[in-house]
């Protein structure tokens, strides 16, 4: 499929990887729209043309709605970009006692349950479309699914999740001739990333084994590009990390 005059949706693209996502989506030539919690999406999508929906994307209406809006923004929808996550910590029995269970059910409430709220809904607009292909959908995953750090039970198990069901909704999806994968992202630039203290970011780019540096988020969006043009990619989860291996 070929990014110019694509019809793009990209949850949590009022910063970081989504943000990232959605202005080199519009740069190529798709339609986009925003779907964020966050109202600063609003200014983001004023800024490079795109629409945007505050959405919750964890709940059903609210989800439903923003596809509608979308498709009749965009006339409708041949690309699904979930971007919309939390990152938590806390360790299964800390200083305060057992995990909270009410963390844990959030952090897979947003990032698991969210993404699938939205693919499973943007996915029934895309097989209207009727073409060769109707659509791709790109979920984030993170190297967290493989490798997951003390203090990261709810993270890694929701991330876990996301390539879990890669290949099982890529098989679900293919007759309605739609493309299913995922990234997973090793250490990246965000701006949460990048609020830290300089020699933490160091000390975590050392860890990379090559290059030896943060990932740019516009590496993640390059790769989400590549994945919708590149036809044959379907039911895989890609890790972009060089190659780090968190011990």
């Amino acid at each position: 499929m070929d990014l110019q005059d694509a019809r793009a949706i990209v949850t949590g693209a009022a910063s970081g990887l989504g943000e990232a996502t959605a202005r080199y989506f519009r740069k190529m030539g798709a339609q986009v729209v925003i779907l964020d919690r966050d109202e600063a999406g609003a200014a983001t999508a004023a800024e490079i043309g795109a629409g945007f929906v505050q959405t919750d994307v964890t709940d059903e209406d609210s989800v439903s709605a923003a596809i509608d809006q979308a498709a009749a923004r965009m006339g409708g929808i041949d690309i699904c970009v979930n971007c919309a996550g939390i990152v938590t910590g806390e360790k299964t029995v800390g200083r305060d006692g057992p995990h909270s269970l009410a963390g844990f059910r959030r952090t897979i409430e947003i990032n698991l349950i969210g993404s699938f709220n939205v693919l499973r809904l943007a996915a029934a607009q895309m097989a209207k479309n009727g073409r060769d292909e109707n659509g791709v959908i790109v979920n984030t995953a993170s190297i967290a699914a493989y490798d997951g750090q003390k203090g990261q039970a709810a993270y890694a198990a929701s991330k876990a999740g996301i390539a879990g069901m890669t290949l099982p909704i890529a098989r679900d999806l293919a007759g309605q001739k739609i493309r299913v994968c995922a990234i997973a992202p090793g250490i990246f630039g965000t701006p949460m990333m990048r609020g830290l203290p300089a020699e933490v970011q160091d000390s975590l780019a050392a860890e990379v084994t090559y290059p030896k540096r943060l990932g740019d988020p516009d590496e993640f969006a390059r790769m989400a590009g590549v994945i919708v043009e590149n036809g044959y990619l379907n039911g895989e989860v890609i890790r972009l990390d060089g190659a780090l291996r968190m011990r």
